[in-house]
This record gives C-alpha cells, sequence and structure tokens, in this order.
C-alpha cells in the first residue's frame, strides 16, 4: 500500500495529517498519551512545549523516523496521512518518507557536491536523465533561496558552506523529490539571528507549496512562522489552536504559563 497523491479541489480541502487518540511508547515509558490533532494542508503548524514532551516524538511519527528506535511503538489510536493509515501493515515506508520529508536540528549534507546532494534523492529514485536532474537541481535551490548563492560552484562540497546555507540545502535536498508534507525538528537551534531568518521567510515561501509542521523551543519564531500552534506538555496536547490565538488568549492555564514564561 502506498501513500496515495492528493489531487484537484476536494482532495485538497481534506487534512494532511490526522492523528486519532495516539498513544506512544519507548519500551515501558509513554512518551504520548491520547492525542488527537488534525492538520490543515499548506499551513505551516508549530509544536511548542519543555524538553521532553513528546512534540519531537510526535513529529517523527509522521514519517516513522520512531521506527529505528528500538521499543518504540503507537500502542493506540491511528495516523492517517493524506487519509491513509502510515502505521497500516502494508504501507511502504520507503514512499511514505518521500511524501513526508525531514529537515533535522543539525544540518546534515552528504559528504558530497551541492549538485549531488540535491540529485540523490531523484538517483535513488531512478531517474538518470542528466537534464532531468539538471532542472530539478536548480529549481530545488531556487525553492530554498539558495541558487544565487551556489549556482557557480554546484560541483563544490557542500561542506564548504555556511551553517545556514548547509540547512536550506537540507531543506532543498528535501524539497527535490516533491514530498506533501516537510517536517522541520528545531531547523534553526543552532543557527545565528540572520541565518534564522532566512530560514523563517524560505518557511513562508515554501507554504504555499507544502504543509509544514515545525517543532520549535523558540516561541517567537512559533508566532512569526506557524498558522497553528500546538502546545505540549508531559506526553499529553494541552491546547491547539490559530497562532495569535495561542498566544493571546489560550483557554488553558497551563498554555497561559508556559508562554508567560512561568515555567519551561
Amino acid at each position: 500500500m502506498t501513500v496515495t497523491e492528493s489531487n484537484g479541489a476536494t482532495a485538497a480541502a481534506k487534512p494532511a495529517i490526522e492523528v486519532n487518540g495516539v498513544d506512544f511508547c519507548y519500551g515501558s515509558k509513554k512518551a504520548l498519551s491520547d492525542i488527537h490533532l488534525t492538520i490543515a494542508p499548506r499551513q505551516v503548524t508549530a509544536f511548542i512545549g519543555p524538553s521532553g514532551c513528546g512534540k519531537s516524538t510526535l513529529l517523527r511519527c509522521f514519517n516513522r523516523m520512531n521506527d529505528m528506535v528500538h521499543g518504540a511503538r503507537v500502542t493506540k489510536g491511528e495516523i492517517l496521512v493524506e487519509g491513509v493509515n502510515i502505521y497500516e501493515p502494508r504501507l511502504e515506508v520507503i514512499d511514505l518518507r518521500r511524501r513526508v520529508g525531514m529537515v533535522f536540528q543539525k544540518s546534515n549534507p552528504f559528504p558530497d557536491s551541492i549538485y549531488e546532494n540535491i540529485a540523490y534523492g531523484l538517483r535513488l529514485a531512478g531517474e538518470r536523465n542528466k537534464k532531468v536532474l539538471d532542472e530539478a537541481v536548480e529549481q530545488s535551490l531556487t525553492a530554498a533561496a539558495l541558487w544565487d548563492e551556489t549556482k557557480d560552484r554546484l560541483h563544490e562540497s557542500a561542506f564548504g558552506m555556511s551553517g545556514g546555507q548547509q540547512q536550506r540545502l537540507c531543506i532543498a535536498r528535501a524539497v527535490a523529490v516533491k514530498p506533501d508534507i516537510i517536517l522541520m525538528d528545531e531547523p534553526c537551534s543552532a543557527l545565528d539571528p540572520i541565518a534564522t531568518l532566512r530560514i523563517e521567510e524560505l518557511i513562508h515561501h515554501l507554504k504555499q507549496d507544502f504543509t509544514i509542521v515545525i517543532v520549535t523551543h523558540n516561541m517567537q519564531q512559533a508566532t512569526r512562522c506557524a498558522d497553528r500552534t500546538a502546545f505540549f506538555y508531559l506526553g499529553e496536547m494541552v491546547e491547539e489552536g490559530p497562532t495569535t490565538k495561542i498566544f493571546s488568549t489560550p483557554e488553558k492555564q497551563r498554555t497561559e504559563d508556559y508562554i508567560s514564561g512561568r515555567f519551561g
């Protein structure tokens, strides 16, 4: 079974991700408890909360990255991506991870050229046509606001780029295989303010074409980037809603205490 592509007005109106009553455990330790969440397509949804609250665990459930952790498992509920239960045994996980891309906290370019970092995923999918690869590299780097900075050094090592450029390269690499959803796990935590601003501008641009879910410790970043925000605490989702409402008039006292700095 594969994750089906969305097309047409009807499909576009469907949720990108639905989380229905999910519990998640690492061995005997419960990390998530009874999570219910709907993520709309082509919006930015931010997950906020103190360290260890479960936000990154939930993010990694969306492309089953947690499968790589021994003893990690969903023990209750279901997660649907574009209407498909992604924990259904027949699901092709490789196909899921192509459609649900991931950008990690620390930039992780491959030890290869800028060009090959972008072309790698396409080659892995069987693309061999150089013209197609060239066009995809240019389009992806343009989408990541990197083309003008790299077009004259495409065949130089990606390790020669700055930290902010490397992170944008990783975003371009994710975009190249045309996912439907991009997950970002604290993508700016290791970057300086100027590089952070470039990533935030890029997120705003990318949401026109992609559903984006971002985990961030930076609440100001959530207010700048996200259409909706979910607050997590001790494995529970305390509150979720429009970002402006979450930060101005939250319904839950714990949410207000967190965003006002009383704990965290």
